[in-house]
């Protein structure tokens, strides 16, 4: 409910001797702002400091196979105990989920949590992924801090950062995230914790991943699409004489 003047405030009267500086600093790297009247909450803030990676896809969001490229982005649920932000990462030639988290802040921490979410899932079922893959997302400071960025190229991975102020930068994930809000939040809600929002999103990404019909996946699966792929282009092991 604080900005930065209450907040600084607040906490002197709690007995802590803070400067404005260092709680203003504190709050913007926690992307933490106070709420505002009559203005829709956000989750993108462009990162002010920094280079950013630049738009290697240029709206194309396709892929010829699975783990080349992963779009990425974060959303918000009301909650009976506070705003929830649920981060997602969805592979652009099946449209799956490969991963995603949930956490009451909008930090870096909550997206690099649904990006190691995707690497490990990705590994553990047998496709792991390759230096060279593209990751996605829109220009918000998490996407562009250091800590990502420095996270992304550990991990052989590729950063693509749609351009600032356009409503298509991010197309996929925007729409598959409106299929949340519709098919969870709309007919969910409300939820009371974070916990209930948590529980909601596991029991939808499977859904999702392995029972939802797509019409762009010809009515498969997300999983079938995947499946059908390696079927066909992954060679066959000689059968044991």
């Amino acid at each position: 409910m604080y900005g930065r003047r209450k907040m600084t405030r607040y906490l002197r009267r709690r007995g802590h001797d803070v400067a404005f500086c260092t709680v203003d600093r504190i709050m913007r790297e926690l992307g933490m702002n106070g709420v505002v009247r009559g203005r829709k909450h956000r989750t993108t803030i462009p990162g002010k400091n920094g280079v950013r990676a630049g738009d290697k896809l240029n709206r194309d969001f396709t892929a010829d196979a699975p783990n080349l490229v992963w779009v990425a982005d974060f959303t918000y649920v009301s909650t009976w105990t506070g705003w929830a932000y649920v981060a997602f990462v969805f592979d652009a030639y099946s449209r799956a989920i490969v991963g995603w988290t949930t956490a009451s802040t909008k930090t870096t921490a909550l997206v690099s949590k649904a990006l190691n979410m995707a690497v490990w899932r990705r590994g553990h079922y047998g496709h792991p992924i390759e230096p060279g893959l593209i990751h996605h997302s829109d220009a918000g400071s998490q996407y562009t801090s250091v800590k990502f960025t420095e996270s992304l190229a550990l991990q052989g991975l590729s950063a693509s950062i749609g351009s600032v102020g356009d409503a298509y930068d991010n197309a996929l994930a925007e729409s598959i995230i409106g299929l949340f809000k519709t098919e969870v939040v709309n007919r969910h809600g409300p939820f009371k914790t974070l916990t209930a929002v948590e529980f909601a999103l596991m029991e939808w990404c499977d859904w999702y991943n392995n029972a939802r019909l797509h019409s762009r996946l010809d009515y498969l699966t997300p999983a079938e699409y995947e499946a059908t792929y390696y079927a066909q282009n992954l060679p066959r092991r000689p059968a044991l004489v």
